[in-house]
């Protein structure tokens, strides 16, 4: 029996592995049955190659030879009968430092708890012994398939937003304009909320409850396809997609930043634009996701501590040699007539407004409080500023977009595209 590490992924067909693709694999403290299985496996099949059978689990300085450096094999099959203390430990190295190599378990224990530890170690599947020779088939094909699927699909914009302070308005920005991209311009559109606690993104669209979120999405990486991706999105009526973050009061345990960093490289694959809802502050996981991001959106507010903060950000980014060319200062609840001015605010951050989303309290809070922006009718100021700024980012140079998209138009008023609001 083959145990997944989450029951919902269906086996894919093999034809899910691309033609002539050939997987390597390593078996490490194999038991007799279990090796002998596995070499009537690769004699049967033309697309495994046993690379490597290691008698023995590898020192750290084992782990500095040929068959580890990168990337690696496809597969590391690990015994965790002999010693499950260094099976574990196996597992985190190499999980560590390959971590494009999916590893599974082989055991004759199949209690829960040791099914779940054997998963937080990096393993994408537990092998029951004796194993069935079809099952494990259907395993490496799981894995083909992932790796096919990484190398298909889209090349996807990653676009984060973060706020020089809180409440800055990010995430009504996020959802906003990201239900307009996908609502208005036709993009297939994902917005993940990275707050490790108290996120809002969920509910602002209209969901009130959820199963799953991004940490835990990102905990899965080493298994991570478009299935699985799939089965922790929740799709909203305007066609966005989204992330959201735990839904619970105490914070949800820490993610690794790189595997922050290779589920967004993931993700990216899957749609066109992918906007962060992410926290405040200049955390290593944001530092990690920055790496990952096409463009920076600073979200701040006209105020001095706000204008203080964005300014600690710029130098700090500056110092640390980010590239300039992918931040974006975006100045929300702008006043034509405030207390500072336009000149003032981008005198003191050294750059110019990337873009001004007015400010409308009163609308925004209703558009918040449906759940549904996409369906809200407004002609508004700040919805025209949105849409404007979606039309920017989004918009296709080809005709047949635009024929689709006053198709669209004459379906729904051009109103009812303008009621995201924001902020």
């Amino acid at each position: 029996m083959i145990v997944n590490t989450r029951d919902s992924t269906a086996v894919p067909s093999r034809e899910g592995l691309s033609s002539g693709e050939t997987l390597s694999l390593v078996s490490i403290c194999m038991d007799a049955e279990t090796a002998g299985e596995l070499r009537q496996l690769v004699r049967s099949t033309h697309f495994v190659r046993l690379q490597a059978e290691l008698r023995d689990y590898p020192t750290e300085d084992d782990l500095a030879l040929e068959w580890t450096k990168e990337p690696g094999p496809h597969i590391c099959l690990i015994d965790f009968d002999r010693d499950r203390k260094s099976a574990i430990v196996t597992a985190e190295r190499i999980h560590q430092r390959l971590p494009h190599t999916a590893i599974f378990a082989t055991s004759s224990n199949s209690q829960p708890d040791l099914i779940i530890q054997a998963m937080r170690c990096g393993c994408s599947e537990y092998i029951v012994k004796p194993p069935d020779r079809e099952q494990l088939l259907e395993a490496v094909v799981r894995v083909g398939g992932r790796r096919r699927e990484k190398r298909e699909l889209l090349n996807g914009q990653v676009l984060t937003f973060l706020g020089a302070k809180g409440g800055s308005g990010v995430t009504t920005v996020v959802t906003h304009l990201g239900a307009l991209l996908a609502k208005s311009c036709l993009r297939k559109t994902l917005v993940i909320d990275l707050h490790p606690t108290l996120g809002d993104a969920a509910l602002y669209l209209g969901f009130t409850k959820h199963q799953y979120h991004f940490c835990e999405l990102a905990e899965n990486v080493d298994r991570l396809d478009s299935e699985l991706l799939q089965s922790f999105v929740l799709h909203h009526s305007s066609g966005l997609d989204l992330l959201p973050a735990p839904d619970q009061s105490e914070p949800a345990p820490g993610v690794s930043p790189e595997a922050i960093g290779q589920t967004i490289e993931f993700i990216r694959l899957q749609y066109e634009f992918v906007l962060i809802d992410s926290p405040p502050g200049i955390s290593e996981q944001n530092l990690e996701l920055l790496r990952h991001s096409d463009q920076v959106h600073v979200v701040t507010v006209p105020e001095v501590s706000a204008m203080r903060n964005v300014v600690r950000y710029l130098d700090y980014l500056q110092r640390i040699d980010f590239s300039q060319e992918k931040i974006r200062v975006v100045l929300n609840r702008h006043l034509k007539r405030g207390a500072i001015t336009d000149d003032e605010i981008e005198k003191v951050i050294r750059r110019k407004i990337y873009w001004k989303v007015p400010n409308q309290y009163n609308q925004v809070i209703r558009t918040i409080n449906g759940g549904d922006p996409a369906s809200e009718l407004s002609n508004s100021e700040v919805a025209r500023c949105l849409m404007g700024w979606a039309e920017h980012v989004g918009s296709r140079p080809d005709s047949d977009m635009e024929k689709k998209k006053e198709s669209k138009v004459e379906k729904a008023p051009k109103a009812a595209l303008l009621g995201l609001l924001g902020l």
